[in-house]
């Protein structure tokens, strides 16, 4: 049992090398330069008004309302999740569930806002859907995804994040410090100006 805590954690570290990063034309980017590449976009674009917008189903609803509040508390940037549940079974009902995101960035979103899109399995129809949606109201977008290679979802944002395991536990631990990552080094960045 002790060594299977022990590569459960390895297997979970190697991960954080392993993260593969992709710009809008699939070029590939190191990891550390995706990540300054968000920083810049998201504090490029809140600096001038924009919202950041995260949406995510199960593990990464959690991930994205705990973003929404990192970001706005901690960050002073406008910042909202679309996962209350009221919205939820209101335009589930209403609409059908493949509409829960893509309702609330039709009505929300503003030329130049930043959606980040979280599906571990980067097929989420209700997540595709809204960041066609996204696209068309002329937001940037970053997209989280993990499992298999050719999932969708990481081809569809100006900056794709990927996470190369079909563990959930793992693919959400790394989105989550992804994002921290990213708020931590826009606030690192103010504090030393």
């Amino acid at each position: 049992m002790r060594e299977a805590i022990h590569q459960y954690f390895e297997g979970l570290a190697a991960l954080f090398s392993s993260v593969e990063v992709t710009d809008l034309g699939h070029g590939r980017l190191e990891l550390s330069h995706g990540l300054l590449t968000a920083v810049d976009l998201i504090a490029t674009q809140t600096a001038v008004g924009r919202k950041v917008m995260f949406i995510g189903n199960g593990g990464s609803a959690a991930i994205a309302s705990h973003q929404a509040v990192d970001f706005w508390k901690n960050g002073g940037m406008r910042a909202v999740a679309f996962n209350d549940s009221s919205l939820l079974t209101c335009i589930g009902n209403d609409f059908g569930y493949a509409q829960v995101f893509v309702k609330p960035v039709e009505m929300f979103a503003d030329p130049g806002d930043v959606l980040v899109a979280i599906s571990s399995s980067g097929r989420s129809e209700n997540i595709l859907s809204a960041v066609n949606t996204a696209r068309k109201k002329e937001c940037k977008v970053i997209t989280m995804s993990g499992f298999a290679a050719n999932a969708p979802l990481r081809l569809m944002g100006d900056l794709n994040f990927f996470v190369g395991s079909a563990s959930y536990g793992h693919v959400e631990i790394v989105h989550l410090t992804l994002c921290h990552c990213i708020l931590d080094t826009i606030m690192s960045r103010r504090a030393s100006r």
